[in-house]
């Protein structure tokens, strides 16, 4: 199992001094507390030492060889130079050389002895022979010949040679049998473990526990690698400190999940034992964590010790996503030892080192471009990872970096290994980052220490890293790209073993990138506070408004609704203006950053944001409900001032006569009206089909919704061969807001400027259409506040021939008459109106038996049926109004007057209508406010939010377009149906003559 140089660095007597104390001391011994220290260095390649240095692969370094040395083939060790033997060496890094003398220039294959070489001597100085010869250096009995012979090899304590396995040459024994029992054989007492000699008197730990831990099956067996390499590790380790046997011994700690138990001798307590017994050792690179000759397992087990690795010293190095000197790449290096400690090599992690799932070059690559938010999954079939990983290959994860000086570095990164237990508790499961043990080396799978009884069966538990998560943390109010050290955080799966054939495993590896949300939620709760007081101040207002509207002075439990009512639909104004401000915030700056100052927050922090919007949208509805509702239950009447044109003779049904009567005035007209004002009730500003598909190609064909994938690219078309990014949800519902307020601010702008002024303006249109048919529109929207079209001809008939209204039309058209406005001499048209309670009393006694429900007995006529008793009441309602408008009732009279700029700002009026009602001009047609067409922004952002949580639920713009417009259908057919009914109970309007 000794692989490496010679030389002991403590001495027998001094390690047997150590191992007698070793107990008590063990028991006594309280772990120094030591302090954070720097966790980089140069980065260095095995192939950059000089040729009088080795490359020591404890400490990564290059460290000088000895005198008469040079470096071997490999690199990662010493030798003697040609002309030189050992005369000292016992495995670890330091040994001694002696010249030969001038008769015997030649030095034996072994090393240790001068040999007079007849055929000349090879660049190594050994001795030469033609080819198809077999070198012969010592005698059969062992003896050093001057010329190779063929003999016995010589075990005695003058040769200490033994034959080679292939029995074709002697070789000097492993220094262990002859430091301990002066010959080549390990004899009782003592202990002969991995091929090594150990003396059962020395320093020697003989309580060694081989077992393997499985803590995901919940169970431990005795593992054949530990039981054979285990003990002779350690001891190699501890007495001589061989660098492949510290590292190999590091390797099974690594394989048991570095998991520490006070009361088990395992392999992370030896080495843990050796590291503490090497304390008089220097430290490496400054790093106390890492002892001279040991691997670089553990960062410590003190409380608190995690967060100062991961959130103390920033990475001396900054990044960004545009600029001359932009640095994108996240450089990885690992150095690779195989499982008995070798060093392999410097290798990047780029091609898929740590990546288990198959894949192109560059989707495995896109790992490790900063910004890029990474995930890969798949599922392997058992029968490969067996193939493929027969033997752990162990990685130390660095972070390369060059400084200002162009110096190459590189950094630790910690491991956190979520599998490691610390006296039988999941230490690393724990939420809170300062009871964790931060550790350093990892690997993908472990086939081998799962073997019982035979190395070359196949293995009974296999453990396989099946998730591996790197998270790069920012440095807080960064503005230059900081990054605090990266962190991989890994779990392992331990698998029984019974057909490897139909097993699989699921696997997974992914790149996250997080910064401190804390300062954006305290900008966001005041934000939220200062708007939420601002909403209530306004439902205030607008309940305060409606308690004057609906002539009612007490506070009661309806007025406690409303209030209710009303803020919800202001709140909901509140989280939308809030969760826009933040998605476009996040979009832009994250997305347009040059040098990085803010990074996408983590699904985990995305879901107070997605809780905002699910409260905007819910509160939205509720608000959206209300109006419906309110608008489908508004008093109306069509008051129609055409008055007949004389009389005609008339037959009486039953008395056989004749008689005149007055010529009956067209229903049609108030037909004609009363359908037009059914169809504009869903007019909207926008076109929602529209809408939704313009969205929708922006989103899906366009390719704005690559502005949403967690990279820090701006390209609205990626290449099917690029790895594409998860999907954040912040920055879809950023790219959906945005793209539907574009396209609906342009719409309403389009309608506004271009359509209604120069094709068609249905509201206005319903006035001229008013006038033009001689009714008017009294409408009720609230008990005492509603809404009023003066639609009375000024040419006094509108039931005429079609000559007479093109004439009617000309002389309007030529000034020849006066103007259309409830004033003489003026245009105004609408107005908003507040009435006395007097006068709404009278209202509802006329309209108590307008409608087709049956009246009070006292109203109705014995022998009069329903429908005749509501054509009574709807003349007398009619001529009611008429007179009303024309001042006839003196007692429930009306004034006219402009609403004050403050009364327009608060949309409430500060003058009651005691004993005469208000006519408010109203040039600004808000009449529409029953409708659909004066209520845009509620409908607008309705559908945005309806369309938003759609596709936060489901991820699909597609699917929450077609619901979007589903929703829109159903509510316009309610609309529609339910506006319907109403407008023909309230008015007496047969249904069937509306469209």
């Amino acid at each position: 199992m000794v692989t490496g140089g010679g030389g002991a660095r403590l001495t027998m007597a001094a390690w047997s001094v150590i191992f007698s104390a070793a107990v008590n001391v063990f028991l006594l011994l309280v772990l120094p507390r030591v302090s954070h220290a720097q966790t980089f260095f140069p980065f260095l390649q095995p192939e950059s030492c000089g040729q009088n240095q080795y490359f020591d692969i404890s400490a990564l370094s290059c460290v000088p060889c000895g005198a008469n040395q040079r470096r071997d083939a490999r690199g990662t060790s010493c030798m003697c130079l040609p002309g030189f033997q050992m005369i000292s060496n016992n495995g670890g890094p330091d040994f001694i050389c002696k010249k030969c003398p001038e008769n015997m220039k030649g030095v034996t294959e072994d090393g240790w002895n001068c040999i007079s070489c007849p055929g000349g001597l090879t660049a190594e100085g050994k001795c030469h022979c033609p080819t198809g010869h077999i070198l012969v250096e010592r005698a059969v009995n062992g003896t050093l010949l001057s010329q190779a012979t063929c003999k016995l090899c010589d075990e005695n304590e003058n040769s200490f040679t033994v034959a080679n396995a292939l029995g074709n040459r002697c070789n000097r024994c492993e220094p262990t049998f002859i430091n301990t029992s002066r010959s080549c054989t390990c004899s009782a007492p003592n202990i002969l473990t991995g091929g090594l000699c150990f003396s059962s008197t020395g320093n020697f730990p003989s309580r060694v526990i081989s077992s393997a831990r499985y803590g995901d099956l919940g169970m431990s067996f005795t593992s054949e690698w530990f039981v054979k390499y285990l003990q002779s590790s350690a001891a190699a380790c501890g007495v001589y400190a061989n660098l492949t046997s510290c590292q190999a011994l590091g390797n099974m700690c690594v394989m048991n999940m570095n998991s520490y138990d006070s009361t088990t001798f395992d392999a992370c307590q030896l080495f843990q034992f050796i590291f503490e017994n090497t304390a008089g050792l220097r430290t490496v690179h400054s790093v106390s964590f890492w002892r001279q000759n040991l691997p670089w397992l553990f960062y410590g087990d003190q409380l608190g010790l995690a967060p100062q690795v991961l959130s103390t010293t920033p990475l001396p190095t900054n990044f960004s996503f545009k600029g001359e000197n932009q640095n994108r790449k996240l450089k990885f290096v690992a150095a690779s030892y195989d499982v008995r400690g070798n060093f392999l090599k410097w290798q990047t992690l780029e091609g898929g080192i740590l990546q288990l799932c198959p894949d192109t070059e560059t989707r495995l690559n896109a790992a490790y471009s900063f910004g890029t938010t990474y995930q890969q999954s798949c599922e392997i079939p058992l029968s490969k990872i067996l193939t493929d990983f027969p033997s752990p290959i162990f990685y130390d994860v660095y972070l390369e970096y060059t400084d200002e000086n162009q110096h190459q570095y590189i950094w630790a990164v910690p491991v956190l290994n979520l599998n490691l237990q610390y006296n039988k508790i999941f230490v690393n499961q724990d939420s809170s980052s300062s009871k964790w043990l931060l550790t350093r080396r990892i690997f993908l799978v472990d086939a081998l220490s799962g073997r019982e009884n035979d190395l070359g069966s196949q293995p009974r538990l296999i453990r396989i890293a099946t998730q591996i998560s790197l998270s790069i943390h920012l440095v807080p109010n960064t503005k230059n790209g900081n990054i605090y050290p990266p962190l991989i955080t890994i779990a392992y799966s331990d698998i029984d073993i019974t057909d490897p054939s139909s097993q699989s495993v699921k696997v997974s590896f992914s790149v996250k990138y997080e910064m401190d949300q804390g300062e954006a939620q305290v900008q966001t709760d005041i934000a939220l506070g200062v708007l939420g007081g601002l909403a209530v101040l306004s439902s205030l207002l607008k309940t305060a408004s409606w308690k004057r509207r609906i002539g009612s002075p007490m506070i009661d439990l309806q007025t406690v609704m409303k209030f209710l009512v009303y803020y919800a639909g202001d709140l909901a104004n509140v989280f939308f203006i809030i969760t826009v401000g933040t998605g476009l915030y996040w979009l832009i700056f994250f997305k347009a950053q040059k040098s990085i100052s803010v990074l996408l927050p983590v699904p985990a922090q995305e879901e107070r944001l997605v809780t905002y919007v699910g409260c905007a949208f819910a509160l939205k509805a509720l608000q959206f409900l209300h109006k419906l509702i309110s608008q489908i239950t508004i008093d109306i009447f069509f008051i129609d001032w055409e008055r007949p044109k004389g009389k005609v003779l008339k037959a009486v049904e039953g008395e056989g006569g004749v008689r005149s009567a007055t010529v009956p005035v067209s229903i049609w007209r108030t037909y004609f009206v009363a359908n037009e004002w059914n169809e504009i009730q869903t007019v909207r500003k926008i076109n929602p089909l529209f809408q939704i598909l313009t969205v929708l190609f922006f989103l899906e064909v366009v390719g704005f919704k690559n502005l949403a994938l967690m990279d820090s690219s701006s390209s609205l078309s990626r290449s099917p061969a690029s790895y594409i990014a998860p999907y954040s949800r912040i920055l879809r519902y950023a790219v959906s807001t945005a793209l539907w307020l574009v396209i609906g601010i342009i719409q309403i702008m389009f309608f506004a400027v271009f359509y209604e002024r120069f094709i068609e303006d249905k509201i206005r249109q319903f006035v001229d259409l008013c006038c033009m048919s001689n009714i008017s529109v009294f409408l009720l929207s609230h008990k005492c506040f509603g809404y009023y079209i003066h639609g009375r001809s000024v040419h006094g008939h509108a039931d005429t021939n079609m000559e007479e209204m093109n004439m009617n039309l000309k002389r309007e058209a030529e000034n020849l008459c006066s103007q259309r406005g409830l004033v003489p001499n003026t245009d105004g048209q609408t107005f908003q109106i507040a009435i006395s309670s007097q006068m709404r009393q009278h209202y509802d006694r006329i309209h108590d038996t307008l409608t087709r429900k049956n009246g009070p007995a006292r109203l109705l006529s014995s022998s009069a049926s329903t429908f005749e008793q509501s054509i009574k009441a709807y003349h007398t309602m009619n001529k009611f109004l008429g007179s009303f408008i024309d001042h006839v009732h003196k007692e429930m009279d009306y004034f006219i007057k402009d609403k004050l700029l403050l009364e327009r700002i608060l949309g409430m009026e500060f003058m009651e209508p005691m004993e005469k009602s208000i006519f408010y001009n109203d040039e600004g047609y808000s009449f529409s406010s029953v409708l659909y067409y004066g209520n845009e922004a509620t409908l607008l952002i309705f559908d945005l939010l309806f369309f938003c949580v759609v596709d936060l639920a489901c991820q699909n713009f597609v699917l929450a377009a077609f619901l979007t417009y589903l929703q829109q259908e159903i509510f316009r057919f309610i609309r529609n149906t339910v506006g319907q009914k109403n407008l023909a109970s309230k008015t007496l309007v047969d249904q069937r003559f509306l469209i």
